[in-house]
């Protein structure tokens, strides 16, 4: 890290959603908790006018990349796609070239993108065809807020799929790329979370893990054989256990990652114990990236109030990654 700071950079996602004002805000309130950091915002000057009452810290650097068309407050406008796109390049290649460390992003509106004409499934997908990259992997993660769960115990659950229409999930999981998932979650815990043998629990695909294959074969044909050849390589991990299961109060405590197969399988538990406070992060990138755990929030965006929580823990997570990062594993 280049005279021992760590530089992030944010791209301000859809620009007539939340995203330029908790982008903004909260990397004022990061620097001002973090000496360390440097923190490039990307985005048109205009979005994050509103929001500026002081002069800004000299550590905090709005990078103007101005709009592709007019925009207004919680209302789309499908002509900005390609300036959403735009600055999704500009921090993925200042990332590449060691020009930042890390890169943080707020939520922005698949709908528009496709709409505009351009094949998009999300930031997952996009920047790892971007890195050129077939297989990363999608986990969020965050602080638990339950009653019967000790205080600073932290959650995570990875994605053996993404963003999957229910129907194809069955015929897209194999053997080999659930393989792939746990080793990238392993390596992942181990360079970047200071896990040195991260205890990693698998979901089944199907009700009860398969009924012993009477409500489906893939936990006994696909899902266990992988979860044995990881063991075999030398990894702690378990499963397949009945999602409606898995996510026990216990487990939580005693999991580094929890492994669903599915999107809502995972994500439904997690945001329910962590919402407000959770992170995304892709693993198996040539970078490191995270993000909010929730979307543009078209119907409060004009209030400009919206809870900073998830992007200041992204920030806060980006930065533990680079920190765990640079000093090996």
């Amino acid at each position: 890290m280049k005279n021992d700071f760590v530089r992030l950079v944010i791209t301000s996602g859809e620009p007539a959603g939340i995203g330029p004002q908790i982008s903004f805000q909260a990397a004022q309130q990061f620097i001002k908790d973090k000496e360390d950091v440097n923190i490039h915002l990307l985005g048109d000057q205009q979005l994050f006018t509103p929001y500026i009452s002081e002069t800004l810290p000299s550590r905090l650097t709005i990078d103007h990349i101005p709009l592709s068309d007019s925009n207004r407050l919680g209302y789309l406008n499908v002509k900005n796609a390609p300036y959403v796109i735009h600055l999704l390049d500009k921090a993925y290649e200042g990332c590449r070239s060691h020009i930042y460390d890390a890169m943080v992003t707020a939520p922005l509106q698949k709908s528009i993108i496709n709409d505009f004409g351009m094949d998009f499934t999300g930031h997952t997908e996009y920047l790892a065809s971007k890195a050129g990259i077939s297989k990363v992997v999608m986990m969020l993660c965050g602080e638990i807020d339950l009653p019967n769960v000790p205080p600073n115990c932290l959650m995570r659950v990875a994605l053996a799929t993404t963003h999957l229409a229910l129907k194809d999930i069955a015929k897209t999981i194999n053997r080999d790329d659930i393989l792939e998932t746990i080793q990238i979650i392993h390596q992942s815990c181990k360079q970047y979370f200071k896990m040195p043998q991260p205890k990693i629990s698998v979901a089944g695909l199907n009700p009860h893990a398969g009924e012993g294959g009477y409500l489906g074969r893939e936990e006994i044909e696909i899902i266990a054989p992988a979860i044995q050849e990881a063991k075999a390589l030398g990894m702690d991990v378990s499963g397949p256990f009945p999602g409606d299961t898995l996510f026990r109060y216990k487990n939580i405590e005693q999991v580094d990652v929890f492994l669903a197969m599915y999107h809502d399988q995972g994500l439904i538990p997690l945001k329910m114990a962590t919402f407000g406070r959770g992170v995304n992060v892709t693993l198996g990138l040539p970078i490191i990236r995270t993000s909010v755990d929730h979307g543009t929030a078209l119907d409060i965006a004009a209030n400009g109030n919206a809870d900073i929580g998830s992007m200041y823990q992204a920030l806060h997570l980006a930065y533990q990654m680079v920190k765990n990062g640079s000093s090996g594993t």
